[in-house]
Parts: structure tokens; sequence; C-alpha cells
């Protein structure tokens, strides 16, 4: 069950990432080409080629019949999903930045307990998003309103705030009773980022 969440979780990230390059994608070349269809209608004018200024008129209308206004209102909603969804995945493969200067000062009980107290912070955190977001959502959806572009709900669009928190919740629940239970916590291996070790080199020849 737990794989199965943790696929769905990727490939809900991966797709929201991949529709929100395309619609960018295509949204920039619409308004390039009708950029580039009304130079045509200017070129063809000055030049008095009417041929040529029929057919840029007519791409122009084709061009501009396709209506990409709501493109970047999708990609701001698409990018708030993917954050949301994106935090609960940086939970629980420990790629969220944290401070752990005092934890790693600290060893044997006392790094135990301020490891404890920060993964519980967590959960208790985003349980009161779940809570507020899920109240915040209610009223919004009470309240009828949609969106300017979209003209979709916008609680469809808040949900992400209740949803995405009680993931993150349950992947800060997971992490503490894996540390509890094993002593694991989730790191992120910065050994794979390039440059990393470059620059530890160079650290340790300075100092050297």
């Amino acid at each position: 069950m737990l794989r199965l969440l943790d696929r769905l979780e990727e490939v809900m990230i991966a797709t929201l990432i991949a529709v929100a390059t395309l619609l960018i994608f295509l949204s920039v070349t619409h308004r390039f080409a009708i950029g580039f269809a009304a130079d045509m209608v200017a070129f063809a004018r000055e030049g008095e080629r009417e041929q040529l200024m029929a057919f840029a008129r007519s791409l122009f209308k084709s061009i501009n019949a396709l209506k990409m206004t709501w493109a970047q209102e999708a990609c701001i909603y698409l990018f708030v999903w993917m954050a949301k969804f994106g935090a609960a995945y940086g939970v629980r493969t420990g790629i969220h930045v944290g401070v752990d200067i005092l934890a790693e000062r600290l060893e044997g009980n006392a790094r135990k307990i301020i490891t404890i107290i920060a993964m519980s912070g967590g959960v208790i955190f985003t349980a009161i998003i779940v809570v507020i977001g899920t109240d915040f959502v209610l009223h919004v959806r009470q309240g009828g309103q949609i969106t300017p572009d979209l003209e979709i709900p916008s609680w469809i669009v808040y949900l992400a705030v209740p949803l995405g928190s009680a993931l993150m919740c349950f992947r800060f629940i997971q992490a503490l009773y894996w540390y509890l239970t094993t002593g694991y916590i989730a790191h992120h291996d910065i050994s794979s980022v390039e440059g990393v070790e470059e620059e530890a080199e160079v650290a340790s020849e300075g100092k050297a």
C-alpha cells in the first residue's frame, strides 16, 4: 500500500510538472506566432502585397482565435498543487533544507529527544494546516467562487492545501515512526549533486 502511495505521489508530481511545462511552451509559442503574423500584415501593407496581406490577415485571425489567456492561471494552479505534494515528497526523501547544527552537536539521548521534538513539530504544524485548510475550502465552496479565467470552482484549487498538508503530515508521522523503531532518518545524498565533491576537495586542500 505504501509503495502504491509512493508511486502515485511521484507520478502526480511528474505529471503536474509536465503539463505546466507544456502549457508554458504553448503559451509562449502562441504569443510569438501572433506577433509574427502581425508583423507579416504590416510588412505586406507597406509593400502593397495584396495576396500576402490576405494570407497574413487570415493567419492572424486563426491564431488569435485560439485563446490562451487561461494558460498562465492554469500554470499557477498546477505549480501550487505540485509544490504542496512536492513538500510531502521532500519529507519522505529528506531533501528539505533543515537547520541541524544543534542536533549534530548533541549525542545519545539528547540528540534523539531533539530529533523527536523536531519531527513532532512537523506533525503538529501540518495537522493544524489540514484543519485550517479544510475549513477554508468548505467556506469557499459555500460561497460559490470561481476562478477568473478557467471559471472552475475555486475550492478545487484551494483543495491542494488540506490534501497536500495531510500527505505531508502522514510523511512526518512515517518518518517519526521509522526513527523510533529503527533510528533511520531519510536524507539526501549530496554526493550525487554535481559540483559538491569538487567544492569539498577544494575546501580540504585550502585547509591543508
